[in-house]
């Protein structure tokens, strides 16, 4: 089977962007599809100590919590974000763009995710982004976030999705061709890849 590449916009702080880790590892694992994680700042507008959890159930219902954790469960995954707060995620993004320069931008993306929705680690402090650097490789994290070149990454990245119609995250761009939006089911991208097959 052809190699496909799977270039994936995505955000810390976005559940789907979460299940949609887990459809990016299927792709790889089916497909033999290289992936790519690119930056995409879903909210800018978060002050930078984040947002109260509670400000979140209270936009979206109460409900939202408990129907997000059975959609995590039956993906096989754990729910447990940090119960007070939702964090701006831009200095993560910047660490990513920090690891991505060292070739270990993979290996960031998955521990930041891993922090976050596994072991309800606040993302947006510092403190925890320099120890969870370091778990990677990383001694000198704060280069992230005092050399602007990484944040010009991050906001030019976000502005690339926008320009290809990336409207919210997850943005799976397929053989840099096909864009598809969100958690999809697997069904659809292996509709998806028969489609870019028969184009060939």
């Amino acid at each position: 089977m052809s190699e496909h590449s799977v270039a994936v916009w995505s955000d810390y702080i976005c559940p789907f962007c979460r299940i949609g880790q887990a459809r990016a590892e299927w792709m790889r694992e089916q497909f033999g599809a290289e992936v790519t994680w690119l930056a995409y700042d879903l909210h800018p507008e978060y002050p930078p100590e984040g947002i109260p959890r509670a400000e979140l159930h209270a936009r979206y219902g109460e409900g939202m919590h408990d129907a997000m954790k059975a959609r995590f469960e039956q993906q096989g995954l754990t729910y447990n974000p940090p119960p007070e707060v939702v964090p701006n995620t831009r200095l993560a993004q910047q660490l990513t763009e920090l690891a991505r320069s060292r070739g270990l931008g993979a290996q960031m993306h998955e521990r930041l995710m891993d922090a976050y929705w596994d072991e309800a680690r606040n993302i947006g402090d510092i403190d925890e982004l320099r120890a969870l650097a370091a778990e990677v490789g990383i001694d000198d994290p704060d280069v992230a976030w005092s050399d602007p070149v990484y944040l010009e990454r991050v906001v030019a990245s976000t502005a690339q999705a926008h320009s290809i119609g990336v409207t919210g995250v997850p943005g799976f761009l397929l053989d840099r061709r096909l864009l598809v939006l969100g958690a999809q089911p697997q069904e659809l991208f292996v509709q998806a890849f028969e489609q870019l097959d028969g184009d060939e």
